[in-house]
């Protein structure tokens, strides 16, 4: 008789399975009484051929009535057939039955009319109540029970992630907490959906699986039956490859120290930053003429300018504005700024970044004024420049010329140094300036109060705010000053007169000299000492972080004693950050453990899912690095977001584990069956989410470097967190659950000793 086994090789495969289970328990010693009864379901590989088959059985009934096994066929152990011999010859040893259609009979179709198991009533009576469950109802309630209890403490678990981080302060607070609250509400809007909202459609919408027959299958259908096919073999795969690693608890233990250095060593390797300069579609250009240049000096050097960067295809246009330093922030003739908008990103190769080099070839030929071009901040009102941002501080209280001697050195340095462009310093003592000089003894006998000479004499000079008048419906400010042809030369000082207390008029020259010297056009002050704003730009390739560093520690190898710095703007906030951000990593992983302590009522189960969290942070840092990426604040917010999504591919896999291990499976068996069960909603949530960051890892445009950032971290960490994870969290799980059944079992005997 041919085998109905034959040319069948996806049946053949899972009856031989079956029977390879039966000679395995013959081998560990089982006898037939206590578990060699096999019914296996096997209506999915039947084909036509196989539904026309006659029965070589008379109708045999099964004592009870199963709706859901309509039509259904089943390997079955034969009874009193020793489970060696089914090892050996399953088709001898067993045979297959149908159901009838009154769902309370049954025929024997192949191979030989073996009567099945004495257990059959009782097997076909697991397997309807498990067919029951394709019901969408039941199936809906089935698997909220099974995996309510995790979806709860993801919801939790990823809540208490985000929600630390809302209350961070400063620069960094206002990143990270617009992130983290809108993240935190929408996960608990998720989960009540995932509870109540999701289920209730599931019982409305999904259909029952029909396994009478198969339907004729579309292209969508065969697409599905040969990725399922793919995914078995992996599941088979996995299932092996995790059985040897969990066979050896070293493997577990050598694969945490392993990610825990590299981790470390990831750390020390990538560049570390803040904000990354984006490219705004605006270039900044600052103008220094010589001291004592005039207006118009300042304003032929700014056409000069604006007349070699014109013709760039590029730049839409130019703004300009003669008597105010953009970088320094400060008034004078000798100054000037513009503001180059260009055009946008689609309509050009280069990056501001790359015009800027381009722009300062174009424009060195102008000797008439020092010439900076720069990017505009990334978060406004800190600076007027990107780049870092420091204050040389004289706390010697020494002169000016020495103030500027240390200044120019300690930028010369920084200029020296390749990971630093640009250095520049905004004090300059040689600006010149002419000293009133007072005879306070003479004043005296001329009558002269001198405060109000003094306040007269603004008024000629510089401008005096008077009152306000209105007209027409519009007020106007009434400002006092001498008209310009009495105020040309310096020397026009002495034609002003000042009054004295009889009334009569004393002119300035009887009591006043001037005389001509140099000094700083403006001094700063800055924790109450002298100060001189000190800016630069990172080279390229080098990130802001290895900028700090280098100009730290070439401070201290330059400033002679009595001179410090301090850091300012933007620098100084992403210096203040770094602990704060530590800080506030340590409380997400408290809030993960506290919680998951709770879920567990366990101290030592919440260990696999925060431990396996050093997998997916080497990810982040690894891609960053391939992807010449930053460790900065986005990709900080990106290693946030994953304590909470690998934490819920861990909590999925523990609280399977969980639910095996109090069905009474080992802590091996448990470890295995909720791994692999969970193998599947586990892959398809990450890849779902690392296919929804691909639009940010290739971004560009507004925000590029911030959308790569949070991008590369988010999905470098998810896809080496996952795979490292499938198989280190079950690891972790055996070690750790070996632990605490370990501390229970002394317990019991403890309280046991008490008792007595």
């Amino acid at each position: 008789m041919k085998s109905i086994l034959e040319n069948r090789p996806e049946l053949a495969y899972e009856v031989n399975q079956a029977a390879e289970v039966a000679g395995y328990l013959w081998q560990k010693g089982w006898a037939e009484r206590n578990g060699g009864n096999i019914t296996l379901n096997i209506t999915e590989y039947v084909d036509d051929e196989i539904r026309a088959l006659p029965a070589i059985s008379e109708v045999k009934q099964i004592g009870k009535v199963l709706p859901y096994l309509k039509g259904c066929y089943f390997y079955c152990k034969g009874t009193q057939m020793r489970m060696r011999d089914l090892a050996r010859w399953p088709m001898a040893n067993g045979s297959i039955i149908r159901i009838l259609d009154d769902c309370a009979s049954y025929v024997i179709i192949a191979d030989e009319a073996v009567a099945p198991t004495s257990e059959l009533p009782s097997h076909l009576s697991v397997h309807n109540d498990l067919l029951s469950k394709n019901s969408p109802y039941k199936a809906s309630v089935a698997a909220i029970n099974e995996i309510g209890g995790a979806i709860i403490a993801i919801t939790l678990v990823m809540s208490a992630v985000f929600v630390p981080v809302g209350f961070m302060q400063g620069t960094v607070g206002i990143f990270y907490r617009q992130f983290s609250l809108t993240l935190a509400v929408a996960i608990v809007i998720s989960g009540v959906n995932a509870l109540t909202l999701s289920p209730a459609l599931c019982a409305l919408l999904l259909k029952p699986a029909d396994g009478k027959k198969k339907k004729k299958a579309g292209w969508l259908r065969r697409f599905f039956i040969f990725f399922n096919r793919r995914y078995d073999r992996f599941e088979k795969k996995y299932n092996i490859g995790l059985h040897k690693y969990l066979s050896r608890k070293i493997i577990t233990y050598a694969t945490l120290i392993i990610f825990f250095l590299a981790t470390f060593g990831m750390s020390q390797v990538l560049p570390s930053g803040f904000i990354p300069n984006e490219d705004q579609g605006m270039i900044y250009v600052n103008v220094d003429a010589p001291p004592g240049a005039t207006l118009e000096r300042s304003e032929k050097a700014l056409n000069a300018v604006q007349a070699a960067l014109l013709p760039f295809k590029e730049i839409e246009s130019i703004s300009t504005l003669a008597g105010y330093s953009l970088m320094t922030e400060t008034e004078g003739a000798n100054f000037g700024m513009g503001m180059i908008n260009l055009t946008p990103w689609s309509e050009r190769d280069q990056t501001a970044a790359e015009l800027i080099e381009i722009y300062k070839d174009r424009t060195s030929h102008i000797k008439d004024a020092d010439i900076q071009f720069f990017l505009p901040p990334t978060v406004p009102g800190f600076g007027n420049a990107s780049g870092f941002e420091l204050r040389l501080q004289d706390k010697t209280a020494g002169s000016f010329a020495e103030f500027a001697d240390v200044a120019n050195t300690l930028v010369e340095k920084l200029n020296e140094d390749p990971r630093i462009v640009g250095a520049t310093s905004g004090f300059n003592p040689n600006f010149p300036q002419y000293l009133l000089k007072v005879d306070i003894a003479k004043a005296a006998k001329l009558g002269v109060n001198l405060n109000e000479s003094m306040e007269t004499l603004q008024s000629y000079i510089g401008s005096f705010y008077s009152s306000n008048f209105i007209r027409f419906g519009q007020m106007y400010k009434v400002m006092l000053q001498a008209s310009p042809e009495y105020r040309m030369n310096p020397e026009d000082l002495y034609k002003f007169y000042a009054k004295n207390k009889d009334g009569n008029m004393v002119p300035y020259s009887n009591f006043m000299t001037m005389d001509r010297i140099f000094g700083p056009n403006q001094i700063t002050r800055y924790n109450m000492f002298t100060s001189a704003l000190i800016t630069g730009e990172p080279a390229e390739g080098v990130s802001s972080g290895e900028v700090i560093e280098a100009v730290e520690q070439i401070a201290k190898g330059t400033l002679p004693r009595g001179y410090d710095i301090e850091w300012s703007g933007v620098t100084r906030e992403e210096k203040d950050s770094g602990g704060q951000t530590v800080f506030i990593f340590g409380i997400c992983l408290l809030f993960v453990y506290l919680l998951l302590a709770a879920q567990y009522e366990s101290l030592l189960l919440p260990f696999p899912v925060i431990l396996s969290l050093p997998a997916g942070i080497f990810g982040s840092y690894f891609f960053l690095q391939l992807a010449g990426l930053e460790n900065n604040i986005y990709a900080q917010v990106a290693l946030v977001m994953l304590i909470g999504l690998l934490g819920k591919n861990a909590i999925l896999i523990v609280e399977m584990a969980n639910q095996y291990r109090k069905q009474g499976m080992s802590i091996f068996d448990a470890a295995v069956r909720g791994s692999v069960s969970r193998l599947r909603p586990i892959l398809m949530t990450s890849f779902a989410f690392i296919c929804g960051l691909i639009p940010l890892v290739m971004a560009s445009g507004a925000g590029a470097l911030g959308n790569r950032s949070i991008g590369t971290a988010a999905a470098g960490g998810m896809f080496i967190g996952t795979f490292v994870g499938i198989f280190l969290v079950p690891g972790l799980y055996l070690i750790f659950e070996s632990w605490s059944a370990h501390l229970n079992r002394n317990k019991v005997s403890y309280d046991e000793e008490d008792e007595k």
